[in-house]
C-alpha cells in the first residue's frame, strides 16, 4: 500500500510471487481486458533474487513484456502486487482525540507487533470507519528489500511502479466489483504453494497467511495414492472431492492440509468477531485462486466453518474482447492482477 507518486493514467497490474510472475492491462470503464501474460517461475531462484541477485527476476520479467503477452498494454505506470505473506496487516483503534498523533500510535503498533525494525518497512495506514469517539486505522507494512527489488526489475524493462499494494487487497478490490464483496466476507486465496486468509468489510481488516497451497494438494495426492505428480494434478481437478470411486482416498490425502487452511481461517474469524466486528457478522466465504480448482472444495469449506461458502468466480465481469482467454484451468492465477490493475486512479493519486 506504500504508494511511489507519478501522477498519469492508465495503470497495468504486474504481480510477482515466488511461482510466477503476471501482468494484465484493465480499461476500468469497460472492464475490458486489453493485455496480459504471466510466466512461471522457479520458487528456489527467486528466493535467490530476494538474497540479492534479481538476474533472474530480470530475465523473466524480460520474456513476459517481450514474448509471453497476449494482446497490448495500455501504459508503462506499473501497480505492483506484493504476496501478503511477505506483508504485516493489521487494523487496530485508537481513540478519537490521538487523530493528530496517528503516525505515532502506527509506530507503537509497528514495534509492538511486527518483528522488522520500522527503518526496514515501508508503512502506510488509513482511517477506514470513524465514530464519535474512535478511529479504526489499517495498517500494511513491507520489507523495504522486497519493495526495492520489485521496483528495480519492473523499471530494468521500461516500467514504472506508481503504487505498491497487498495482493489480497487487489483480489479484494475484483470480489467486491463481481462477487458481492459489499458483503463482510471471508477470503481464501489458495495459490500454488501458499494460502492469504483475510476479512474484507468495506477494506481489508485482517489477513493471515501460511505455506500450503495447491501445490501441496498435489503432493499430498502423489504421496497417499503412490501416483506420479502429472496423475496426481490430473485427479485434484478432476475428482477432487466430488463423490466418486477415489473420492475417499482423494479426501484422506487432502484433509490434513485443508485441516490447516480451516484451522488458520477460524483464528482469522474469531480475531475479527472479538476484536474488530462490533455491528456486521460474516456472511459468506469466497475461495479463490490456483488451488480453488478442486472440485467440492466450496461444500467442504461450507461443512467445516459452518457458512456459505463457494469459489468465485470473477470472469463474468472481465470483458477479453477479441482476446483468446486464458485457458479455463489457468484463469485463477490472473485474478490478483486484474484486481491490481483495476485500481481507480483516485485511490493512487489520493
Amino acid at each position: 500500500m506504500a504508494k511511489l507518486f507519478y501522477k498519469d493514467k492508465p495503470v497495468i497490474g504486474l504481480d510477482i510471487s515466488q511461482t510466477g510472475m503476471k501482468v494484465m492491462s484493465v480499461d476500468r470503464k469497460k472492464w475490458l481486458v486489453t493485455g496480459y501474460g504471466s510466466i512461471d517461475l522457479d520458487p528456489a531462484k527467486v528466493q535467490q533474487a530476494l538474497d540479492g541477485d534479481d538476474s533472474y527476476l530480470r530475465k523473466n520479467i524480460a520474456d513476459l513484456v517481450g514474448k509471453n503477452l497476449v494482446g497490448n498494454l495500455a501504459s508503462k505506470h506499473v501497480v505492483l502486487g506484493v504476496p501478503a505473506g511477505r506483508t504485516f496487516t493489521r487494523t487496530f483503534t485508537v481513540p478519537l482525540a490521538s487523530e493528530k498523533k496517528l503516525r505515532e500510535a502506527v509506530e507503537l503498533e509497528v514495534e509492538q507487533y511486527i518483528p522488522i525494525p520500522m527503518s526496514a518497512l515501508y508503512v502506510d495506514f488509513e482511517i477506514i470507519e470513524r465514530s464519535k469517539t474512535q478511529l479504526t486505522v489499517l495498517m500494511c507494512a513491507v520489507p523495504q528489500s522486497i519493495v526495492d527489488l520489485c521496483i528495480n526489475v519492473a523499471e530494468s524493462v521500461g516500467l514504472r511502479v506508481v503504487m505498491v499494494e497487498s495482493s489480497v487487497s487487489a483480489v479484494a478490490r475484483l470480489l467486491e466489483a463481481t462477487e458481492e464483496g459489499h458483503l463482510p466476507t471471508v477470503i481464501v486465496d489458495i495459490g500454488p504453494a501458499s494460502t492469504d486468509i483475510a476479512i474484507l468489510e468495506s477494506s481489508i481488516r485482517i489477513a493471515g497467511s501460511l505455506n500450503i497451497g495447491g501445490n501441496t494438494f498435489t503432493l499430498d495426492i502423489a504421496k497417499k495414492l503412490k501416483v506420479p505428480l502429472e496423475s496426481a494434478h490430473q485427479l485434484k481437478v478432476l475428482n477432487g472431492l466430488s463423490p466418486g470411486s477415489r473420492q475417499q482416498k482423494i479426501s484422506a490425502a487432502l484433509t490434513p492440509s485443508l485441516e490447516r487452511i480451516v484451522t488458520e481461517t477460524r483464528k482469522v474469524m474469531r480475531y475479527y468477531d472479538e476484536r474488530l466486528s462490533e455491528h456486521h457478522k460474516l456472511e459468506q466465504v469466497l475461495v479463490v485462486g490456483g488451488g480453488a480448482n478442486v472440485p467440492g472444495i466450496g461444500e467442504y469449506f461450507t461443512n467445516e466453518l459452518v457458512m456459505p461458502a463457494r469459489v468465485a468466480s470473477p470472469w463474468q465481469q472481465l470483458n477479453f474482447g477479441k482476446l483468446p482467454q486464458p485457458a479455463k484451468q489457468f484463469r485463477s492465477r490472473y485474478i490478483t492482477v486484474a484486481g491490481l490493475a483495476s485500481v481507480s486512479p483516485e485511490r493512487i493519486w489520493s
